[in-house]
């Protein structure tokens, strides 16, 4: 339930901090066998980076049936108590007995809203979509995403105040904007805390020989999925972004940033397959296009490997073993270059766009000092015994994982806290 009224807790309430599908996996299988648990996401949404994806592999099914199912036990299950724009700002105690102050950001729009969509109708006001990362402009009210859980608008905190809003607050009949909205807080009792705080995409600015700040038409992953999604800039439609036009070929970066120890050290394991994934939407919109996939080594392991194999036995997808050095604008196209290792030989392919497979980066930096929160050399939180510290990670903010293993590692997490409640 998203709850009016919030639970005080007790040490036998779990805490889950993160709403993406770790934290309401987690969340949901804690509830669903008699536990009260407090799930905390900062977004005003649930469902985090899985609700920006197009499709899951290998299956290339859409996100939202999986999500919907989520959103809807959670609705029905009384013992969950969700926040949303909100976050931990204090963390203290041990197993048994954290003490905890949430705070509760302002959404100025209270539980009456309909999501009629009166208020965005007249709103002046233009901001940079996030949940589009950037790539298109949406207005300063607005709901986050059309399976939005919950199902509300909300303000941009920056323009709350702006005198152009009051409009949005005269055009809704049902009185669910409130300008004036502070943030509440609250201090809970929990017995055990579980982070789900996910992943974030590893800045591709960083490195500059692949022309992601220089060159428009050189994307990252991440902006892939909404180039190719039907709430995306372009309407489903995969266009370069600085013409608008249809790409006659498409390059991807393996590792761009990755297994180097100037930026990522460590491989995230499933790049690969999401490369191979976008390969099959420019594949199926674009029937004469041309794909090049640059890679060191090609991670596909177990029942993967079918969709690997699927994928390779398009003529029109061509595999070249080699990191790309470097991309560089020339005559209006790309021109992405890589050493083959296999001969030795410099490989070059001229494409009308480039994704950069960025790795994936632990999304631990905001956890409270207090947390006693141990985290290994690559900043992902530790899981093994040695930890010892009583807090419990889930899902990517432990490791790179894809979808269904995050979930069953969610799942093994609520296990977790349940057993750490148990002995409470």
């Amino acid at each position: 339930m998203v709850a009016a009224e919030f639970t005080r807790g007790s040490p036998q309430t779990m805490l889950v901090v993160g709403g993406g599908i770790a934290g309401m996996t987690t969340a949901i299988e804690a509830a669903e066998v008699g536990h009260e648990v407090i799930l905390v996401e900062k977004r005003p949404y649930l469902g985090g980076r899985v609700a920006q994806f197009n499709q899951y592999f290998p299956k290339l099914c859409p996100p939202s049936c999986g999500l919907e199912i989520n959103y809807k036990r959670l609705k029905q299950n009384p013992r969950v108590t969700v926040l949303t724009q909100a976050e931990i700002k204090s963390l203290s105690g041990g197993p048994g007995n954290y003490q905890v102050t949430i705070q509760e950001n302002p959404r100025f729009v209270n539980e009456k809203c309909t999501a009629c969509g009166d208020c965005e109708k007249v709103c002046e006001i233009e901001v940079d979509d996030d949940f589009n990362y950037g790539l298109k402009k949406r207005k300063a009210i607005a709901l986050p995403h059309a399976m939005a859980f919950p199902y509300r608008y909300h303000v941009e905190a920056a323009f709350a105040q702006d005198s152009r809003l009051k409009a949005c607050a005269e055009a809704c009949q049902y009185d669910a904007i409130e300008l004036d909205m502070q943030p509440r807080t609250h201090e809970v009792t929990v017995g055990t805390v579980i982070y789900a705080t996910g992943w974030k995409p590893y800045d591709a600015a960083n490195m500059e020989r692949l022309g992601y700040s220089e060159n428009r038409d050189v994307i990252n992953n991440v902006e892939m999925e909404r180039l190719v999604s039907a709430e995306g800039p372009t309407g489903g439609k995969i266009l370069r972004p600085s013409d608008g036009g249809a790409p006659a070929s498409v390059a991807f970066a393996q590792c761009a940033g990755s297994r180097d120890e100037n930026y990522l050290p460590y491989c995230s394991g499933i790049c690969c397959l999401a490369s191979m994934k976008q390969a099959t939407y420019v594949r199926g919109q674009y029937p004469d296009s041309d794909v090049h996939i640059f890679y060191i080594d090609l991670r596909a392991p177990g029942r993967l490997e079918d969709f690997y194999t699927r994928v390779k036995a398009d003529a029109k997808v061509h595999f070249h073993r080699g990191k790309v050095g470097k991309v560089t604008g020339r005559n209006g196209k790309l021109l992405v270059e890589a050493e083959d290792t296999l001969t030795g030989h410099v490989t070059q392919a001229e494409v009308d766009l480039v994704v950069l497979a960025t790795g994936m980066a632990p999304a631990t930096d905001e956890i409270p000092a207090g947390a006693r929160v141990v985290l290994d050399a690559m900043g992902f939180i530790r899981t093994d015994d040695a930890a010892g510290a009583g807090i419990i990670g889930a899902g990517t903010c432990t490791q790179p994982l894809e979808v269904a293993c995050t979930i069953q590692d969610a799942t093994g997490a609520a296990l977790k806290g349940i057993l750490q409640l148990g002995r409470e």
